[in-house]
């Protein structure tokens, strides 16, 4: 199935194609016909799935009909606000948003905290459709009054589940409380845990429910191994794994600091670079 079947305009079909992609993901073609047809959207997508480009696409075509034909000299308000928990996500967002919409006049930024606030203040009073944030920093910009939310047709929580865990989700609630009660809103997740399901609940209407993945489980990209050996000679084999597979970028986890430590340095010797990163 090519992403023109999906009703996507030919210059964001050109924009994705460009960028390697030909056949959509198995998430990107329920979501996309449902973020198109203005629907709410309760989606659980692992990383590596293509999430983002299942909501940003759309969004990307119903922007660009709107503003097709509009006065591209006048001054645009936000309509579409994307929250991320992380600047790194959110920048990588953004970064989509550029990507996809290259061909198209829909115009995006980025805003998260850890920077200065005037270089994004200064973009936040030019023409704006599309803004990416993390909450915090978008509560600022609300508080100094260089943001108005009050325009606000499509909110996307993105990665809504580490929100949750990482304790922003009070912030994102005094964002809801902002926002034009009517709204389009598109909650994606990488489990559908209970406080996500009540989440939900509050702020979703007759949601399209999409979930690629079982409930809570591993990313289909991920190759899992047991292997079963002796204590002893656990670190014998992760060395043999490591140079055998020639890898390059390794996470282990050992039980405790001093197992860390101890591993980082066995590694060393037997020359394969290693360090050790306890709490």
């Amino acid at each position: 199935m090519p992403f023109a079947s999906l009703g996507l305009d030919a210059d964001i079909v050109r924009a994705v194609t460009e960028h390697g992609y030909t056949e959509p993901t198995t998430i990107q073609r329920a979501a996309i016909p449902a973020v198109l047809a203005g629907r709410d959207v309760l989606a659980g997508a692992q990383t590596g799935t293509g999430k983002t480009a299942g909501f940003v696409l759309p969004i990307l075509q119903r922007l660009g009909a709107t503003l097709r034909g509009t006065d591209p000299r006048a001054k645009r308000r936000v309509r579409v606000l994307v929250l991320t928990p992380t600047r790194e996500l959110a920048a990588q967002v953004e970064e989509s948003v550029r990507t996809y919409g290259k061909y198209t006049p829909v115009k995006s930024t980025v805003i998260f905290g850890g920077v200065g606030m005037q270089p994004q203040v200064d973009r936040l009073a030019q023409s704006l459709d599309i803004i990416v944030a993390t909450p915090g920093r978008l509560l600022d910009h609300v508080g100094q009054r260089t943001l108005d939310l009050s325009t606000i047709e499509t909110l996307v929580l993105d990665e809504a589940d580490r929100l949750l865990d990482m304790g922003v989700i009070h912030d994102v609630k005094r964002i809801l409380r902002l926002l034009p009660a009517k709204r389009q809103n598109l909650l994606i997740s990488a489990t559908f845990a209970d406080e996500i399901k009540s989440l939900a609940d509050s702020l979703l209407h007759d949601p399209a429910e999409i979930e690629v993945a079982r409930r809570n489980a591993p990313a289909e990209i991920v190759d899992q191994r047991i292997f079963l050996v002796r204590k002893e000679a656990k670190r014998h084999l992760l060395a043999r794994l490591i140079k055998q597979g020639n890898w390059f970028q390794v996470l282990v986890f050992p039980r405790t600091k001093h197992g860390a430590h101890r591993l980082a340095e066995q590694l060393s010797k037997g020359g394969i670079a290693a360090l050790a990163i306890p709490g």
